[in-house]
């Protein structure tokens, strides 16, 4: 039988990344490819022994239906949290807890877009929200991002048109490039989007995950008057399998998310939600992300050395201030053919699996000499040996 698929996703393609991973599950294939966490920062036995308790002292709770709105003691803390942050203003914000970061992206897009109006996302882009972004048939415009953050005078040319009604920015160690977007951009992003009537989505997965520079304030922290939309996650901290994050927004903004929430799965996992509570609650959050930081210092540092000893020159690279990647470009000139070939002989022949550029592409199509490499997920042994092999490759292909 042949299946009309709605015109909603009848244009979505299956995530370029998620393929890859299909074929790393070959154990003798080295992923560089992955977004997780490192399996060593995961508090698996702090999280063992919360959910034991859970289960033995509140099943009732966590094996019933939730409010969507979230658990309760869990949104207390969140905004708890939020409030040290400068970003929760119990003025007028309220917080929802989703199942992901990703949940609340896509909520905060549904609410507020209609078919054909403007999208702006820095490009390239974070591909689980391209594709959310993309179901909802909003005319979606990418921004060449900049070592600092978005391109400012391109970003004030899209906003000139009057027909942008949200601007999308992932501020902290950018997926995929690592960039970290500068206080002097955000403070002039803000300012647009203001002047022009565009609400921001402010993404920060990341965030927490700083081992190098100084902290930089959110841009959310600038607003009085609810034109930002926070989100954020208990993905790269606690577990991503746990599917925890929120978003901080104004009221009358969270109301309608409630509403498309209860469409969509009614509420976030009881277990979960109450899992991350009682973490928060029970133990140290600055000393376990002191913790956490320290392993992605090493890591990226592994990462770094081995790039500057095996790889071609003529290849440039980020060196990023935290989060999990690192973004290499090869170089000037190189063709559509070359990067395709660079991808697939590194997957194929010599079985390191890596992430070529065009995967974060806001539209099909569009040129891109880069790929995204990742260092939380692959033991350092793997790090070393995937760099040399791609290393390897690199010289091969376009000299020492």
């Amino acid at each position: 039988m042949e299946f009309k698929f709605s015109e909603k996703v009848a244009h979505l393609q299956a995530s370029q990344i998620r393929e890859i991973l299909k074929y790393s599950a070959d154990p003798e294939v080295i992923s560089l490819a992955a977004g997780s966490p490192a399996p060593e920062a995961l508090p698996a036995k702090e999280l063992e022994e919360l959910s034991a308790q859970i289960l033995a002292e509140e099943p009732n709770i966590a094996f019933q239906y939730g409010v969507t709105e979230g658990y309760t003691p869990l949104r207390e803390e969140v905004k708890k949290l939020l409030a040290q942050k400068g970003v929760y203003n119990p003025e007028y914000d309220d917080v929802v807890i989703t199942s992901g970061a990703q949940q609340a992206n896509e909520l905060s897009a549904k609410v507020l877009c209609n078919e054909g109006d403007m999208l702006i996302t820095e490009s390239p882009c974070f591909i689980g929200s391209l594709n959310a972004f993309k179901s909802y048939h909003v005319d979606l415009q990418g921004v060449p991002l900049e070592e600092d953050g978005i391109n400012i005078a391109a970003l004030e040319e899209k906003l000139k048109t009057g027909k942008v009604k949200l601007v999308y920015l992932i501020p902290n160690f950018q997926n995929p490039t690592s960039s970290t977007m500068s206080w002097e951009k955000r403070v002039k992003a803000f300012e647009l989007c203001k002047k022009y009537g565009a609400v921001i989505l402010e993404d920060n997965p990341y965030g927490d995950l700083r081992f190098a520079g100084e902290d930089i304030k959110c841009i959310k922290t600038l607003d009085t008057e609810g034109m930002v939309i926070y989100s954020g996650t208990f993905s790269k901290i606690l577990s991503p399998g746990i599917r925890v994050g929120y978003v901080c927004a104004h009221k009358d903004i969270i109301q309608k998310i409630v509403v498309c929430k209860q469409v969509a799965d009614v509420h976030t996992a009881m277990w979960s939600q109450m899992l991350c509570y009682r973490f928060l609650k029970k133990y140290d959050m600055d000393e376990h992300l002191a913790k956490l930081r320290k392993v992605y210092e090493h890591k990226t540092s592994l990462m770094l050395d081995e790039i500057r000893k095996n790889f071609s020159s003529k290849i440039t690279y980020t060196t990023p201030q935290g989060g999990l990647f690192i973004w290499c470009t090869l170089p000037e000139g190189t063709t559509t053919q070359q990067m395709i070939d660079f991808c697939t002989t590194a997957v194929k022949d010599y079985k390191v699996a890596i992430v070529p550029g065009s995967a974060f592409s806001v539209h099909d199509g569009e040129e891109c000499r880069s790929i995204r490499l990742n260092f939380s997920t692959p033991t350092d042994a793997n790090i070393v040996k995937g760099i040399e092999i791609l290393g390897r490759l690199s010289k091969e292909m376009f000299g020492d």
